[in-house]
């Protein structure tokens, strides 16, 4: 009988790590320190909203792909033409299109500018030259896919979790300031904001294109076993959950106690005063670090996954050519600024998110679904996509020219109208699928 092979628990921990440190990027740095700042006195609710949509929504992921078996046959229930072009619109977004130039830009803005003399730091050609730096460095890690979980889970992620660990105790123990009242948006639904301001992280997208890197460990480990898979690739996610919300529970305690009057426009903002205030000049130096740090990671970790699924699908160009024309690409979009790439993020996440969660409700229960066949999916996926479109419209092209109509969709206040479409089609495809049932049914007895 041939050996099964395992992973030990060391190696299952570093690669929790690894995932940690490729989900925990520039967005996990910023959003949750402006949460903390923005909803005051109701940071606690505010963040746990935010975990259960970043980190619990990623861990869900995770487990209702490992009980599809892939991300493909997770989308294939709803249509193959679906599980053909979704993908593509996911790598796109979270790769090239915005958040591996968001990180680069970030990592620019957080860590080199403040260094630079205003004259210098301001120029495009400074970005330029950091940009070309940058992402030869993310090439060089991600040119070896199977060297990551040594590279990143073993060297970057503990790095950066000691610096989070030494900013939270150095905090602990300096007299920051007292948590000031909520702003207006986190007054009276602080969770379902904080949930709202998890999808800027694009956590949740991330488990989908994630699998194909866990393929190449999986493969490399010769461990083949569906159900020994599923098993590793739920307990991965457990330890990156549990990671992330470590750090989220930190930055936005950070936030929440930084001395900031007036209004803030990002949490960069706001981690530079918090970071100021507890290490003095030096803040700079460490806030720099970690952003280096953790744009570097989720950086490498979304180019070698975006290179190997554009090289699977694609293969005229190989994975190394793909992981060159992928760092170009996100170099170049780096260099529109972040405020620019940040602006686009809104409407495109706003698409994707609610749809990824109906996938991810459908996909966790799926065998205890009543009717789990093709038009449940069709229906449930193609109803919230085009509720979610519709309010894409309304903001950004219509100027809110139908937001009084909209308000009459139940928890559209709360930023989650989608779900009403989206149970509405549930039960549509129900009722489609039990006629189709009772007439093969009824076709067969006459027979």
């Amino acid at each position: 009988m041939a050996r099964l092979n395992r992973l030990t628990n060391k190696e299952i921990l570093f690669i929790g790590f690894m995932l940690f440190s490729i989900l925990f990027g520039a967005g996990n740095l910023i959003f949750p320190a402006y949460l903390g700042q923005a909803a005051g006195e109701n940071v606690w609710a505010a963040i746990i909203g935010f975990i259960i949509s970043d980190a619990g929504l990623a861990v869900l992921a995770f487990i209702a792909i490992a009980k599809s078996g892939t991300f493909e046959s997770l989308l294939n229930r709803v249509h193959p033409v679906f599980a053909f072009l979704f993908p593509i619109v996911i790598y796109l977004s979270i790769g090239p299109g915005l958040a591996i130039p968001r990180a680069g830009s970030l990592a620019y803005e957080m860590g080199v500018k403040p260094f630079l003399p205003n004259v210098i730091g301001s120029s495009p050609l400074a970005l330029l030259v950091y940009t070309v730096v940058f992402f030869s460095i993310v090439f060089w890690f991600a040119k070896s896919p199977s060297k990551l979980i040594d590279r990143i889970g073993k060297v970057l992620t503990p790095t950066l979790l000691v610096l989070m660990i030494v900013i939270f105790i150095k905090a602990l123990f300096t007299d920051m300031a007292q948590f000031k009242e909520a702003a207006l948006a986190y007054k009276e639904n602080p969770i379902s904001q904080g949930f709202l301001d998890g999808y800027q992280t694009m956590d949740a997208l991330c488990p989908l294109i994630y699998g194909v890197l866990f393929t190449t460990i999986f493969r490399n480990k010769n461990i083949t076993k569906p159900s020994l898979q599923v098993n590793y690739l739920v307990r991965f996610g457990l330890i990156s959950g549990l990671l992330l919300s470590i750090c989220y529970l930190i930055i936005a305690y950070l936030g929440a106690s930084a001395s900031i009057t007036g209004k803030v426009d990002n949490g960069a903002i706001v981690l530079s005063v918090v970071l100021q205030q507890l290490f003095g000049t030096s803040g700079t130096v460490v806030l720099g670090v970690i952003f280096t740090l953790a744009c570097l990671s989720v950086c490498i970790g979304l180019i070698t996954s975006c290179a190997q699924f554009f090289s699977s699908l694609f293969q005229k160009l190989s994975y190394i050519q793909w992981a060159i024309l992928l760092c170009v690409i996100s170099g170049l979009v780096a260099n529109l600024g972040l405020s620019q790439i940040l602006k686009i993020s809104v409407p495109i996440l706003g698409l994707l998110y609610p749809m990824v969660i109906a996938l991810i409700i459908l996909g966790l229960a799926h065998d205890r679904l009543p009717f789990h066949q093709r038009p449940v999916y069709v229906m449930t996926i193609g109803l919230v996509g085009l509720y979610s479109l519709v309010e894409v419209i309304n903001s950004q092209w219509l100027h809110g020219s139908l937001s009084v109509l909209l308000s009459n969709v139940p928890l559209q206040n709360m930023g989650f109208g989608w779900v009403i479409p989206g149970l509405l089609g549930f039960t549509i495809g129900c009722l489609v699928e039990k006629y189709k049932s009772t007439t093969e049914t009824m076709e067969k007895k006459a027979a």
